[in-house]
């Protein structure tokens, strides 16, 4: 079965870890958005803006869509990992990509994603969890996942919404 996977979610949510675990469980390929943004020097923000413009996240979407496209129709699932603080960057994956799509918004304390960031080795810092929180925070999109557990429980959460394996 072919559909494609979007998760979002606050800086120190889990997005990475859960997105490359169920790459790993589903045979997908994984897309870290954050890093197709800086290894194209999209990554930057202007020195008035709170966080990276939907174009510069556009620009990305486009270099991944074309590779994304081919697995799809081959049957592959694919999987997007990022902050997806614009909406309009997710619904341009959507209408971009003519599969089926499942989105899930992960939720997570403020506090409990500032203790993640500053356990990993490229750390943010704690005033860039607070503004990714607030800007992802201001919208819902997909289904909404509590990640305030264990790292099993939420892939369990997740595989639950998704197509069976013995379905595909």
């Amino acid at each position: 079965m072919n559909y494609y996977i979007i998760i979002r979610g606050p800086l120190g949510s889990g997005k990475s870890t859960i997105s490359e675990k169920l790459a790993s469980i589903l045979n997908a390929k994984y897309f870290g958005l954050d890093e197709v943004l800086e290894k194209n020097r999209l990554d930057k923000m202007p020195p008035d803006a709170p966080c990276i413009s939907a174009e510069n996240f556009i620009k990305a979407n486009n270099i991944v869509i074309p590779e994304a496209k081919e697995l799809l129709s081959h049957g592959k699932i694919v999987i997007f990992d990022a902050c997806f603080y614009h909406k309009e960057v997710i619904e341009h994956l959507i209408q971009n990509l003519p599969f089926e799509q499942y989105v899930f918004t992960l939720k997570a304390p403020v506090e409990l994603c500032i203790k993640r960031d500053s356990e990993r080795t490229k750390y943010h810092g704690e005033g860039a969890a607070y503004a990714v929180h607030s800007l992802v925070s201001q919208f819902d999109y997909g289904t909404i996942i509590d990640v305030n557990k264990s790292l099993d429980d939420t892939i369990q959460d997740i595989l639950s919404y998704l197509p069976s394996p013995q379905n595909s």
